[in-house]
């Protein structure tokens, strides 16, 4: 068998959910990734930190009428199930107790030794979604890099990116495009 001729199997959304639902995983740490079911690494300390941070943040920001949901599933599309570490979406927990939310107004990812990974692959899922905007805490940096306006590029990883990209330090503040009158101290992010 010639390396040209394998092919790896592209699991669907349907597929790794009733696998999740017969219990194959075992509470594996893993995410549906544009058919490619992926092991989550293990969290360091800071990464961990971070995620309670943005929490935080986001819980103060956006108040009632919203759910911050850390490290649950979002129904992207047929073929991805990714967990950001943090996501915001409409309405309380109850209203995901028969479906995962599909479209998150804002995905923030934590990214210390996934930085490449969430910037060319999670992000690149998350614009060919539709999702607005894509927040990465890059602790390699100590920076936020905010990416907003998804548009399709046959030369980006996935086909999609965000068109518009920005990079802010610890003194700046940001503001979620589904909360116009919040700011966020980029400083109160960062651990």
């Amino acid at each position: 068998m010639s390396e040209s001729s394998v092919r790896p199997f592209r699991w669907s959304r349907f597929q790794y959910d009733r696998m999740i639902d017969a219990g194959m995983f075992h509470g594996e740490r893993l995410e549906l990734l544009d058919g490619s079911i992926v092991v989550r690494e293990p969290q360091a300390s800071p990464h961990f930190t971070g995620i309670r941070l943005v929490e935080d943040a986001l819980r103060a920001a956006f108040g009632a009428g919203w759910d911050v949901r850390v490290q649950g599933p979002v129904a992207l599309d047929d073929a991805s199930e990714p967990e950001p570490d943090v996501a915001v979406v409409p309405g309380g927990p109850r209203d995901y107790r028969d479906a995962h939310p599909a479209r998150p107004v804002l995905v923030v990812e934590v990214a210390g030794p996934s930085l490449e990974v969430d910037r060319e692959v999670k992000a690149a899922l998350y614009a060919r979604g539709g999702l607005a905007e894509c927040w990465i805490v890059n602790l390699v940096e100590s920076i936020l890099e905010v990416y907003r306006d998804p548009v399709a590029d046959p030369s980006a990883a996935i086909g999609w990116r965000y068109a518009t990209a920005r990079r802010l330090g610890a003194r700046d503040g940001v503001t979620p495009l589904a909360k116009p009158a919040a700011r966020i101290l980029v400083a109160d992010l960062l651990p």
